[in-house]
């Protein structure tokens, strides 16, 4: 199947960010795509006000995925992206959702808060609590991930052992000393841990690094973005994920029990 990676700059207006991922879910569909991947946190940012995107949380049931809805009824494109869902007063959850068919078919609340680099997502966001579920687009399975989870290695782990083909990462991969390298380094990594096909779509703009890329289960980068706006594509097959698990059968070769993340 066809499967892309989108990125673009968020803006302080949920409006105008929901246009942005209705243009985008019309041109990957467009172009053939089954699979849309799209960056983190997408209702609102701001770099002078770093609560902004929790700030604008919205339910599932919100004015934005209302927007993003009505464009999913028109095709069969199945598209994953994060948003801040309110949880108790002030505070809300970095959910991730899977939309199609004009409707939400699974959401995952971001298991790793990024309390990193100076940065502390929990004093405002609350972690979710149950592992991410599996869904299935054109005959393969899919596992969800989330920005930060890339540094944990036992839940791509978790997501292949439970039947994943491929790996999905809508991210806001904050820029930084080393950061671009540590993002290259984390995708080729989960994929060969995995065997796994990885999706990873990364926000763009003054903070964050954009670099959507789509990876293979020998860790080899199909599709590879800059720092601009924009859309990648890449053909990934199950029949591969199976020729590759022959030849590197890392999954079955395991000698420690499946790591229990709750």
């Amino acid at each position: 199947m066809r499967v892309a990676a989108g990125q673009f700059v968020v803006t302080p207006r949920p409006e105008t960010n929901a246009q942005q991922c209705v243009e985008m879910m019309a041109r990957a569909h467009r172009q053939g795509a089954s699979l849309l991947v799209l960056p983190e946190a997408l209702l609102a940012r701001e770099d002078g006000d770093a609560d902004l995107s929790v700030k604008s949380a919205q339910t599932l049931e919100g004015a934005f995925l209302r927007l993003l809805l009505a464009e999913s009824r028109t095709n069969t494109l199945t598209t994953v992206l994060t948003i801040h869902v309110p949880s108790t007063p002030g505070r809300a959850i970095n959910t991730l959702v899977v939309l199609r068919g004009g409707e939400v078919i699974a959401h995952y609340g971001k298991l790793h808060l990024y309390d990193a680099f100076r940065i502390q997502e929990s004093r405002l966001v609350d972690a979710g609590e149950s592992l991410p579920p599996l869904i299935e687009v054109d005959g393969m399975r899919v596992g969800l991930m989330t920005c930060y989870d890339l540094r944990f290695p036992e839940l791509a782990l978790s997501l292949a052992l439970r039947g994943a083909d491929l790996l999905v990462l809508p991210a806001a991969w904050v820029r930084g000393p080393l950061k671009e390298h540590h993002w290259a380094t984390l995708l080729a990594a989960r994929a060969l841990d995995t065997t796994c096909y990885v999706v990873a779509a990364g926000e763009c703009g003054s903070r964050n690094i954009g670099q959507s890329r789509i990876v293979d289960p020998f860790g080899v980068t199909l599709a590879g973005a800059g720092g601009d706006p924009g859309l990648i594509f890449a053909e990934v097959t199950a029949d591969f994920v199976q020729e590759v698990r022959a030849q590197l059968p890392v999954l079955q070769n395991r000698r420690f029990a499946p790591p229990q993340l709750l």
